[in-house]
């Protein structure tokens, strides 16, 4: 039975996500065999999240792969991913602060997550904090340029603040005028 269960996986896998008929007909078959398969529940959830955009099914999908197997480490950016697109931001927080736990989870890329979330929520000193965590986490020169990307852009998100020279010149403007 594991045989069948694993053809159908690997079919799944195969047709995510250019044939996503054949990808659900799959998975579908998969689940007959074992409904409770992290890969199979993760997997229809990404689809659910990521080409139906129905947030809350796919959560529900995550939320099922993980209490099979808690292990499952590539469930989590994934579903993170989720709930910050759907905007349940505590949520997310406390799933990255869980996952961050985990032995084996990619702790750069959920310092990442962990910025986005600090982002989402206008937070950007925590964010560039966040990033700095990911850097000292990251052993891909790729996944570094990609993070250099997430601090400038949030760096360009953090107001400006009036300098002083242009305060006092003003001040002193209108001082003389009285």
């Amino acid at each position: 039975m594991s045989n069948l269960l694993d053809k159908y996986l690997f079919q799944a896998l195969d047709a995510y996500p250019y044939n996503l008929e054949d990808a659900v007909e799959s998975l579908n078959y998969a689940l007959s065999y074992n409904e409770k398969n992290p890969i199979a529940l993760s997997l229809l959830a990404q689809i659910y999240a990521e080409s139906l955009k129905d947030y809350e099914t796919a959560k529900e999908y995550y939320q099922q792969a993980l209490a099979e197997d808690m292990y499952a480490l590539d469930v989590y950016p994934k579903y993170i991913n989720v709930l910050l697109w759907n905007e349940d931001l505590d949520e997310a927080e406390k799933l990255i602060d869980f996952a961050l736990t985990i032995k084996g989870t990619d702790k750069a890329v959920l310092y990442v997550k962990k910025a986005i979330l600090f982002e989402q929520k206008k937070e950007y000193k925590k964010a560039l904090q966040c990033l700095k965590l990911a850097k000292e986490k990251t052993y891909n020169s790729q996944f570094l340029d990609d993070v250099k990307e997430e601090k400038k852009r949030i760096k360009s998100k953090i107001p400006k603040k009036k300098s002083k020279t242009k305060n006092s010149k003003e001040s002193s403007k209108k001082s003389k005028k009285k």
